[in-house]
């Protein structure tokens, strides 16, 4: 993320978060904050990568869910999240169509 030299007075966090899916899989985040003015509120980032959640799996499994439409839940819940910071509805409900539609085709 780069804060020009006229961005004065900006207040902004950088956050990058990764769902690792499978055994083998690894992520690499290099999260970047570069500033050009001295006149800021505030700017940060963080970096997270995660592996698939084995409590979540057999918390729904527990309660008869299937592992394949379990693991779709979560990954859609993780997905999902990030989609309904989106602010426009329209868009939202295209995208997680998009992904409901992406995870039926991974099966």
């Amino acid at each position: 993320m780069l804060i020009g030299r006229d961005a004065t007075g900006t207040d902004t966090y950088e956050q990058n978060r990764n769902l690792v899916l499978s055994d083998g899989t690894r992520a690499d985040s290099i999260p970047n904050l570069e500033i050009e003015t001295g006149d800021i509120q505030g700017a940060g980032h963080a970096s997270a990568t995660g592996r698939f959640d084995d409590e979540q799996l057999f918390y729904l499994e527990a309660r008869g869910i299937h592992e394949d439409e379990a693991r779709r839940l979560v990954v859609l819940g993780f997905l999902g999240e990030i989609v309904q910071k989106i602010g426009e509805p329209t868009l939202e409900a295209h995208l997680l169509e998009a992904l409901e539609n992406e995870l039926a085709a991974a099966r």
